[in-house]
């Protein structure tokens, strides 16, 4: 059963990854996008997971040595606790990335792959978008033509 949970937590979260990815331009994206809730299905699997080892993982989190740590994720409940958390928590870095870029108007042949990447090792693809969002910034600042965060219709 703890396979499958580590399993679902990933599968819960790809069809929000294939929105953000292969439809950007597609109302319903940008809806989805912006709603925190896409992360509670994977949350309800952490917690699945979480529970069983949920002193193992006070402990880890109160207290934090590598040795707990390590001891935390050596339990398969533990490793898959803690990466239904990674799926959670990358999409939504993922969820805010395809926010910003929308408001920015980064193209998404451009942001395709950093969102790609951001599903593989999220630091790395954070770490990519946070300069070109910086630069993007500075540039509609300094010409005035700043947009305004897109508007969701109810």
């Amino acid at each position: 059963m703890t396979g499958f949970l580590f399993d679902l937590s990933f599968w819960l979260a790809a069809p929000v990854w294939l929105l953000l990815i292969l439809a950007p331009g597609w109302g319903p994206t940008a809806r989805v996008a912006a709603s925190p809730l896409t992360v509670v299905p994977v949350l309800a699997v952490y917690l699945a997971l979480a529970l069983p080892v949920f002193p193992e993982l006070w402990s880890a989190v109160r207290s934090p040595d590598l040795d707990g740590f390590r001891a935390l994720v050596e339990d398969a409940h533990g490793a898959g606790a803690i990466w239904a958390q990674v799926i959670a928590w990358d999409l939504l870095i993922g969820q805010w990335m395809y926010g910003e870029a929308r408001r920015l108007g980064v193209h998404p042949l451009v942001m395709g792959p950093l969102l790609v990447l951001t599903i593989l090792l999220s630091p790395f693809g954070l770490l990519l978008f946070l300069p070109l969002r910086a630069v993007l910034t500075r540039r509609r600042a300094a010409s005035g033509t700043a947009r305004e965060p897109s508007r969701i219709p109810a």
